[in-house]
């Protein structure tokens, strides 16, 4: 591949950019567990972009109407010049960058292309943990074929190139320390963290980007004079737990590298879930309802892929305070249909959530799965009788246009996002 850049670091860190051949295997062997993290750049507005070739190369902000007090959900990295961030007032982004597009999020569509990364992800290694709609841990520990992971990561990034799209992959012994160097070098970057090297790569980064330090646990770090991973990692476990509470060595440790815990995977799924991270506390039952809908949209297309239908349906939210909720319901017949699914979540989402009370996070899953050959169409009791086959006609080839022409092709109106906005449109 052509004009990849490569970051190596560890005790010395180096950067090489490779021009030439990366189907060969880098000269230096990899031993020991081997994790991936990937993670899409700028997602929400690279998706965007794609979708709409006359906003590439332009700012392109994901989020509220600055007009109605909204905030940025992503934006694209020509609207981050301007110094546009996520979970920044709509009202400053557009002060800060005046000529740019502004987007209301699409969630069907992202969820479509995350499918298709997954597919990418999942044909190197079926070891896979998505952990949101842009992000995914994969355990590339060389086999019984000895590949070396820098080369699976090489190829991931091809194949999401292909796509249209643009990630960067942290390679490391630990999923902490992928995680942390999938930002190092970001858009499209490859950092690789050799085996024995973990700490000096994260002994001069700051506390803060360590997962699992926010703000709160940075300060009360700050307060003891800590701010920078060396120094967390040298801190006894005691002192940790003082200061820390009893995740402190917990804390300590991944500051020093070490990170035993597996990718999670499941080879034979037992609910089907997606969930959405709001870029900060949303309040409105509109965009609530809509998030909560395109979840469901894509849960169901999933168990139609899959044969199954279901019967139990979860509600998941997280509150501002992190409090986190989950809502079920068992109905008595099992579905694929999202019309027939969507209900139940509203009323999942009604029973817990008032308007006004700010959400960070919304869930949708099903379970209790059956067979969808076995259905009958019991539904016809609520339903007009005798429809429902036509009706799951009706979203199987939904479907087949969507996998062909894409999620933007055809929408049904309860999921229907509002309309996007002309290539030069932007706030005045």
């Amino acid at each position: 591949m052509e004009g990849i850049s490569l970051s190596i670091t560890g005790a010395r860190v180096a950067a090489a950019h490779y021009t030439g051949n990366m189907t060969q295997t880098p000269d230096r062997p990899w031993t020991g567990r081997a994790v991936l993290h990937v993670d899409m750049d700028a997602f929400f507005a690279s998706v965007e972009q794609l979708d709409h070739p006359a906003w590439r190369g332009k700012p392109v902000i994901v989020g509220g109407d600055p007009s109605r007090r909204g905030v940025v959900s992503t934006c694209s990295y020509e609207a981050r010049v301007f110094g546009v961030r996520s979970a920044m007032p709509s009202t400053q982004a557009a002060r800060l960058c005046p000529d740019a597009v502004w987007v209301s999020s699409n969630f069907g569509r992202y969820a479509e292309l995350s499918r298709a990364i997954r597919d990418v992800l999942e044909r190197q290694t079926p070891d896979v943990e998505p952990t949101s709609i842009d992000e995914a841990y994969l355990d590339a520990t060389p086999g019984a074929t000895g590949e070396h992971p820098v080369l699976v990561a090489h190829r991931i990034q091809a194949e999401v190139d292909a796509l249209g799209l643009s990630c960067s992959i942290g390679v490391a012994s630990s999923k902490t320390v992928a995680k942390i160097a999938s930002d190092h070098d970001k858009p499209h970057g490859i950092t690789v963290v050799w085996p024995g090297e973990e700490a000096a790569f994260l002994s001069p980064l700051p506390v803060g980007a360590l997962p699992g330090v926010g703000k709160s646990t940075e300060a009360r770090l700050g307060r003891i004079g800590i701010r920078r991973l060396g120094e967390l990692a040298a801190l006894d476990d005691a002192t940790a737990r003082e200061v820390l509470g009893n995740f402190g060595p917990e804390l300590v440790a991944r500051a020093r590298g070490i990170d035993p815990r597996p990718v999670r995977y499941e080879r034979e799924a037992k609910s089907v879930s997606n969930e959405h991270t709001f870029a900060t506390d949303v309040r409105q039952r509109d965009e609530v309802e809509r998030a909560l809908a395109g979840l469901a949209a894509h849960v169901a297309a999933r168990l139609r892929a899959a044969g199954l239908s279901a019967r139990t349906f979860t509600v998941k939210l997280r509150y501002a305070d992190f409090t986190t909720p989950t809502i079920r319901r068992t109905v008595d017949v099992p579905t694929d249909l999202e019309d027939e699914m969507l209900p139940v979540a509203l009323s999942l989402l009604r029973s817990a959530w008032t308007p006004g009370a700010g959400l960070r996070l919304i869930g949708f899953g099903a379970s209790g799965f059956e067979q969808a050959a076995v259905q009958l169409d019991l539904f016809a009791e609520t339903l007009e009788a005798g429809r429902r086959p036509q009706r799951k006609a009706l979203a199987e080839g939904l479907d087949a246009v969507k996998k062909r022409f894409g999620e933007d092709a055809i929408h049904r109106g309860v999921a229907r996002a509002p309309e996007r906005p002309d290539p030069d449109t932007h706030p005045s």
